[in-house]
This record gives C-alpha cells, structure tokens and sequence, in this order.
C-alpha cells in the first residue's frame, strides 16, 4: 500500500494539464529545500530496499542458493536498466508521419535517436542502485550495513565539498550552481552533453553517475528498515521504533542540511537522511492505521498501484510520450499535442485559475491508470521482473 501511495503520487506529479500551472507541493524545489514532490523518488527506492531484504529472506527459507538469488537479481536489475533506456529513446528515430483527420506522428521536435538517447534515469537510478544496494547488503550484519551507508553518505558530502572541480573551483563553493558542481563534472566527462537529461540543456543531470552513490545508501536504509519490520518482536515495538529512528533520521538530516543542504538534483548526503526518515515515519503511520487500528477502506485505491509498479511507470512512461510529444492534432490552424489541445479545449475554460485546470487533468490522468491496473488487479495479473 506504501508503494502504491508513491506510484500514484509520481503519476500524478508528472502530467500535469500544464507545467506552468501547478500547484507549489506537486512541483519539485527549485535546487536546494523540498517539497512533497522531492519525496516520491526517494520513498520508491527506500521501499526497494526493504523488500529486497523481504524477499531475499523469504527464498533463503525456501531453501535457495546465494548464487542463484545474485544472479536473479542481477537479471531484475539489468531489465529495469534495459526498460529505462528503451523508454528514453523511444520511438528510437525521428519520424514524420501523416494520419488522417490532419494527426501527425511527430518525432523530429526533439532528438531521439541513438546519438541522443539520455543514459541515465529514473529506472536506470532504480536498477542500478538496486543491484548495488543488494549486493552490499548480501553478506553483512545490521551494523555492517549501517557502516556502509555511512561511508557512502560521508565519503559523498566530502566529495562534493573538498574535491576541486577543474576549472571551477572548490567544490563546496559551487554546490548551488547546477552546471559547476563535480557530479555535472563527471557526468559531462563520461557521458557527454548529447546523453543527460535535455531538461538541464546538457551541462547536468538529476540522475547522474555521482549521485547515484547517496542513491544506493537509500537503497541500504531500506534493507536495514526490511530487517527491523521483519524481526519477530510485537508489532507495536516495531512500530515504535521505525517512528523514533524516523523522527531521529529527519532531524539529522535538516542538522546535515545547514553544511550539505538538503536536495533532490544532487541526492545530497543530507537528502537521503532526511527523506529515509520520513519514509520510515510514513510507514510506521501506515501499518499503524492498518494493522493496528484496521482501518483498511481508504487503502484500496493504492493496492492495484502497489502492486503492478512497473507496468505503472512504464505504461505511463510511453503513454506520456504519446500524448504530450508525439501524436499531434490540428487546433486553430496549428498541429498542438493531444493532451494540449483536451486541456486547452475542454478543462481550461472550466477554471478560473489554469492550476485547478491543470490539477484536474493530473487526477483524469491518475484515473485512467487506476482503471487499467484495477482490472489487472481484478483479475490476478502481476507483472515482475
């Protein structure tokens, strides 16, 4: 259900009716600070982490092999990697193609083919820190893992500060500066421009190679999470306990913040800590409210969410694509997007203020996949990888 409430969440802050209309919470923070936005990535991978723990645990009991959980998880983490990439080159040529009725299949506004497809991303970020986070994980103690995320999240904060980044400067100096930071460094130096993120213009990208580390150390504070909800003590201490080292997580975390400020783009040291907080805090609240209390009812919207992510992300991924950029339609003597001209046409003129209109088509977009993944859901359908 936790899941669910995320995948939901990324739904529907990612398709709004218009990007310049959105309402401050559904919008990422500028740079550094957050919003209820900057905490959708980073819950998706913590719950990464603790269901790794989960179901390594539970194929153990059945008697599984090291070698063979490895190699399982190496094959889950290289096809999320592989969708990742598929999505982002997708439709992998530019194309220009008449339909009738005056549609067009339009793919030449921006590049897509090979020489431009960006190489990171969001299920890129989740397939390879999954992979890291569950092989560092695999043989180690509670107080292992606790080191070793501590080391990721040091060793990060003081790469970022002390290294000098050529041509720059001091890295700590250069931090609020997007383009002068060492991780858009290294991501211009290994990757080059024409395969970041186009919403940086080239010079960085929010999921980059360096941050990809703290990204990991998320990663392994779920799995110590997936360790302490699975221990036999009652469930009460369990929950306690997630609700105290949250609370004590997102304390450090804005304590952090005032030298290594909290944000998303760099997933600073003082991010993970701060979003991993909240993250056991939201799950300690929502096994209280189900578990302990019973309330179940509001749960049911999320379930189908929860439980088919994957098809979630990536269907909307490619359906996004379509209607935003690809398919065109003739609207006052001008080829505009689909979705463009519904929400120009029908939603818009229902509003006074566009932010209620551009809500309002985030929530249809929200309900169309709900329905899909409902009837999945209905009928027994989950797609894993």
């Amino acid at each position: 259900m936790f899941r669910g409430i995320t995948v939901a969440g990324m739904l529907l802050v990612n398709n709004p009716g218009s990007w310049a209309s959105i309402y401050e919470p559904l919008e990422h923070a500028p740079w550094f600070g957050w919003t209820p936005t900057d905490l959708i990535f980073p819950f998706f991978l913590f719950i990464v982490g603790v269901t790794t723990h989960l179901s390594r645990e539970a194929r153990r009991a059945r008697g599984e092999s090291d070698r063979t959980i490895i190699r399982q998880t190496a094959r889950r983490a290289l096809t999320i990697l592989a969708l990742g990439l598929l999505m982002t080159g997708f439709p992998y040529h530019q194309f220009f193609i008449h339909l009738p009725g005056g549609v067009v299949f339009d793919s030449t506004t921006i590049p897509l083919d090979v020489s431009h497809w960006r190489m990171t991303g969001v299920l890129q970020r989740i397939g390879v820190c999954y992979l890291l986070g569950a092989l560092l994980t695999l043989h180690t103690s509670e107080r292992q893992q606790i080191w070793i995320a501590a080391v990721l999240l040091i060793g990060y904060w003081l790469a970022l500060t002390l290294i000098p980044v050529p041509g720059r400067g001091m890295g700590a100096l250069l931090l609020a500066d997007p383009g002068a930071s060492l991780p858009a460094y290294v991501d211009r130096a290994v990757m080059g421009p024409h395969h970041m993120w186009i919403g940086g213009g080239g010079i960085w990208d929010p999921e980059g190679i360096l941050s990809s580390i703290p990204a990991t150390a998320t990663v392994i504070l779920g799995v110590i999470a997936g360790r302490w909800l699975a221990n036999p003590k009652p469930l009460a201490e369990r929950l306690n306990g997630l609700f105290a080292v949250g609370s004590l997580g997102m304390m450090a975390g804005l304590v952090w913040g005032w030298s290594f400020p909290i944000g998303k783009n760099l997933w600073t040291s003082s991010y993970v800590l701060f979003t991993a907080g909240m993250a056991c805090v939201a799950i300690a609240a929502c096994a209280w409210l189900v578990d302990v209390r019973g309330w179940r009812a509001w749960t049911k919207p999320f379930i189908p969410f929860g439980i088919n992510p994957i098809v979630a992300f990536v269907a909307s991924g490619f359906f996004s694509r379509f209607i935003y950029t690809l398919v065109k339609v003739p609207r006052n003597g001008e080829l505009v997007s689909v979705q463009g001209a519904f929400y120009d046409s029908v939603l818009a003129p229902l509003f006074a203020d566009p932010r209620d209109a551009s809500l309002l088509f985030a929530l249809l977009y929200l309900a169309v996949f709900y329905a899909g993944l409902r009837l999945m859901h209905h009928r027994g359908i989950i797609v894993k990888v």
